[in-house]
């Protein structure tokens, strides 16, 4: 297995349909397969191991993802947003190896002992004399061989170098996405950063259904809506952050629905209930997806398909309609079981730690190595539980969970309730330390103009749920942090939230 054979295959029987760009002057399936050659020849060429990206997207990513497979070296994409000195760090982390990135990026790089930096510009263009140095299919079929590494966020500590070998990913393509299965006119928009497990899923997916891929680089809801209408974009992924700026912008447009976009899929974080269903509202004939996954299990393992969604926003079924918060049902090959803290599998709708297991599953850091159990499963720290039909429902991660009074509080279902208030617009639950009762609640909350009051709020979540739920104090700011692949920084919020805690030592 390689991840080229899926270029490979898309070149065959795709060759002169557009693979990324405009529909007017972007790549075909047969030039990106050449440029991929053309930059394995110059991967090979260059003393090193690795080929790492410090670029937002361009179609250099294609070509250094497809081209780093096709030298047999692992690809590692950087998150060129960081510090110059956590950037410097990830990137002597990487090096021996070849740098791209724009002028910006290369010039951050330069001095790291081991890589050497190329720009953008350069990579793409100057390719004199490499075309004839590889021959098509001379790329190795080892499987085990790494193909992706991803630095993960780091929300809690330094950044893992999550491990994805070329089986994991084509194992979760072969099982997830129809080959050829795309029409001509369509196309697909990429806004996650290339860092992002997404996507690295994004363009292999695409490129082996024969989807156009349009990116955009930065991330502007406006600029979103407008090249969508522009390029005539029918699929889309976006973090539920991303979603909910972009059905603020269509509201600020008068409210017209999207009509061009036949299917959007959205997670890498908690999506909050008014923003989904509003978002229906405003796509009426989209097909919406929400898929749960992360970086060690190669993207996606569950969906909540078009039909739920749709059931979900007009049922009256209680049960149904609670779906709509749920990431659906596992994908073909993949297993999920609910432990405890000792390892034991939970009963249907218990509450416990997600357990996944399957081809496509990793578990790998190139600083701990594999984190599989004997028999295969991966725990992801998530907490969560599956319902009677089959639908799992994630209640965040368990480092988050809040500890009262020796019960853990999830802090989802308090988000969940703040976020029915039509005056709230983000919400966030943390614990801050309390000498009686261990932690104490913390609500953060983003109001929108009108009236909205602490007491309120407190009230509206004794209402809903126990007390023991209820917020000791609501606290008001003007926006919640977020990274910038739309994972709330909880870490943060508790930082700046302890005072709010008491310390038995003063």
């Amino acid at each position: 297995m390689n991840v080229m054979m899926l270029l490979e295959m898309a070149a065959d029987g795709l060759g002169e349909r557009i693979a990324v760009g405009s529909r007017d002057e972007g790549l075909t399936y047969r030039q990106l397969f050449d440029q991929a050659g053309e930059a394995a020849a110059r991967f090979r060429a260059v003393p090193g191991e690795r080929v790492v990206l410090c670029d937002e997207s361009s179609p250099a990513v294609p070509v250094a993802l497809f081209g780093a497979a096709w030298a047999g070296m692992p690809y590692v994409p950087l998150n060129y947003r960081l510090p110059d000195d956590d950037l410097r760090t990830l990137a002597e982390r990487s090096a021996p190896g070849i740098a791209i990135g724009d002028e910006a990026g290369t010039a951050r790089l330069r001095g790291v002992e081991g890589l050497t930096a190329v720009t953008r510009d350069h990579f793409i263009t100057d390719r004199a004399g490499d075309a004839n140095a590889v021959e098509p299919g001379d790329w190795s079929m080892d499987p085990e061989e790494i193909a992706v590494l991803l630095y993960t966020s780091g929300t809690t500590g330094a950044p893992k170098s999550a491990v994805l070998r070329h089986r994991h990913l084509v194992s979760y393509i072969l099982g997830s996405v129809e080959f050829m299965g795309a029409d001509e006119d369509e196309a697909t928009i990429v806004s996650v950063p290339p860092y992002h497990v997404a996507g690295v899923s994004a363009m292999l997916s695409s490129i082996y259904a024969g989807r156009r891929i349009v990116q955009l680089p930065k991330f502007d809801a406006d600029d979103w809506i407008d090249l969508v209408e522009r390029e005539g974009v029918t699929h889309a992924m976006v973090v539920p952050t991303m979603l909910a700026r972009i059905v603020e912008a269509l509201d600020a447009r008068g409210g017209e629905p999207l009509l061009g976009v036949r299917a959007l899929s959205y997670g890498g974080g908690k999506m909050p209930l008014p923003v989904i269903e509003r978002a229906l509202e405003l796509f009426p004939i989209t097909s919406f997806v929400n898929a749960y996954g992360l970086t060690e299990t190669s993207s996606t393992i569950s969906l909540l398909g078009p039909d739920d969604h749709r059931i979900a926003q007009y049922s009256e079924d209680p049960d149904e309609k609670r779906r709509l918060a749920s990431v659906g049902r596992t994908l073909p090959g993949v297993e999920v079981s609910i432990r405890d803290d000792h390892g034991h599998e939970l009963p249907v709708g218990a509450v416990g730690e997600i357990c996944v297991r399957g081809e496509q599953v990793s578990g790998e850091y190139l600083e701990k190595g594999s984190l599989l159990d004997d028999e295969g499963w991966f725990a992801t720290r998530d907490g969560g539980f599956v319902d009677e039909a089959g639908y799992l429902f994630v209640q965040g991660r368990n480092d988050d969970v809040i500890i009262r009074g020796g019960e853990n509080l999830s802090p989802g279902e308090i988000e969940d309730v703040l976020l029915t208030h039509p005056a709230v617009r983000d919400a966030a639950a943390i614990g801050v330390p309390d000498s009686e009762w261990g932690e104490r609640i913390v609500a953060v909350v983003v109001a929108r103009p009108g009236t909205c009051d602490e007491a309120e709020l407190r009230d509206l979540v004794h209402d809903r749920l126990r007390s023991s739920r209820v917020p000791a104090h609501v606290v008001f700011v003007d926006e919640l942090p977020y990274n910038d692949t739309g994972k709330l920084l909880r870490r943060v919020l508790r930082e700046n939230h302890a005072h709010l805690g008491d310390d038995p030592s003063d």
